[in-house]
């Protein structure tokens, strides 16, 4: 028996729970020996369904994680358990953790104190006592070795991917007829860079029919703000999206834009570039690893800079197609079913009394690197 820790069904739905949850539903194709466990207050019903999960404990977060996860363990002859988020219980050694990036380390002001302390204080701890570490890019695995000192020959590299769902409009579709817009998805994390992407599209010229739509919401983990924009009408605030309106957005946008100063791996270019939505990035953190030669990128510290790839991008019809081909192309690289294949191999490895986990056996050849 493997257990997989599923207390993500609990949270609401960002990058890091995307991950785990459809990492879950291809692993469970995959193999006939897991078992997914979570607390009671479960929100994402449809794939706690999928998963067929055991309901287990008597607390939530990151109590039930820390103290009914390993007493349940513990009585049930202390199997193989794999975590799939950015925490996992601290004192059980039978594990595999995932460990997305280290922004709470190269962006603090981007979290609230207590965030900030628990992931320090923690991690440490938690890496001490996992048999093999996941995480989602070649950039994260050398930030994690490098702060923490942990071995990058124990880290192994699953990349993100984009689901089905995510596609360019079909022939019989029809784009509707509205202004043109530039699209951002994240939440507005002071590292995220939304300041100098706003400022940015105030200081363009020429394009006054053009708005910045700007999808997704803060938590209360997070400190910083947007840069005000109550004043502007050309800025539009949508707030959190069905998946449904989020790949109608990708879809008719002019282009969407990434100006992030620190990912891990980021998946909403992916996502953008999977709806036929030419995407324009920061060459910054991991996204040129992600991204290669399929984004135009811009300096996300230089406001002029990231203006000026707005504009290009807006002008250039022939830019925004030889993007959109190289998109498609990129996005194909990813594929949830065979990253789950990746975690997989090394749940075998790990756990059959191998003296030592071969990463480089599990993990795909580097991903090129970015020419625009």
């Amino acid at each position: 028996m493997i257990v997989i820790n599923a207390r993500f069904l609990t949270q609401d739905m960002r990058g890091v729970q995307r991950f785990a949850e459809q990492i879950c539903l291809q692993l469970k194709n995959l193999r006939n020996d897991l078992v997914f466990v979570a607390p009671e207050d479960i929100r994402l019903h449809e794939s706690a369904e999928q998963l067929r999960v055991r309901r287990i404990g008597r607390h939530r977060g990151h109590i039930w994680e820390q103290l009914d996860l390993p007493l349940w363990l513990a009585r049930n002859g202390s199997p193989p358990l794999i975590s799939l988020c950015n925490t996992a219980p601290l004192f059980y050694g039978n594990q595999i953790a995932t460990h997305h990036d280290i922004t709470y380390i190269r962006h603090p002001e981007s979290y609230s104190r207590t965030f900030r302390a628990m992931y320090r204080n923690l991690t440490p701890l938690l890496l001490g006592r996992t048999k093999a570490l996941i995480t989602v890019s070649e950039f994260s695995r050398k930030e994690i070795a490098g702060h923490y000192g942990y071995p990058a020959s124990s880290i192994c590299v699953v990349p993100n991917a984009v689901d089905a769902r995510f596609q360019p409009f079909c022939a019989e579709q029809s784009p509707r007829e509205e202004a043109p817009y530039l699209l951002a998805v994240s939440s507005p994390s002071a590292h995220k860079n939304f300041a100098r992407m706003v400022a940015a599209f105030l200081n363009m010229e020429d394009h006054d029919e053009v708005e910045l739509r700007i999808i997704g919401d803060s938590n209360r983990v997070f400190s910083g703000s947007l840069h005000d924009v109550a004043g502007s009408r050309r800025i539009r605030m949508l707030g959190r999206l069905t998946d449904e309106e989020l790949v109608a957005a990708y879809q008719g946008a002019a282009a969407f834009v990434f100006p992030s100063l620190y990912e891990g791996f980021g998946i909403p270019p992916l996502e953008a570039q999977a709806c036929g939505c030419p995407v324009i990035a920061a060459r910054a953190a991991s996204i040129p690893e992600v991204l290669g030669d399929s984004a135009l990128y811009f300096d996300p510290l230089k406001v002029e800079d990231i203006a000026l790839s707005m504009q290009r991008i807006l002008q250039d019809e022939a830019l925004r197609q030889d993007l959109r081909l190289r998109g498609k192309a990129n996005v194909a690289r990813y594929c949830w079913n065979t990253s789950a294949r990746q975690v997989s191999r090394l749940i075998d490895q790990a756990f059959t009394g191998a003296r030592k986990v071969d990463i480089a056996a599990i993990n795909p050849l580097p991903f090129s690197q970015p020419k625009h």
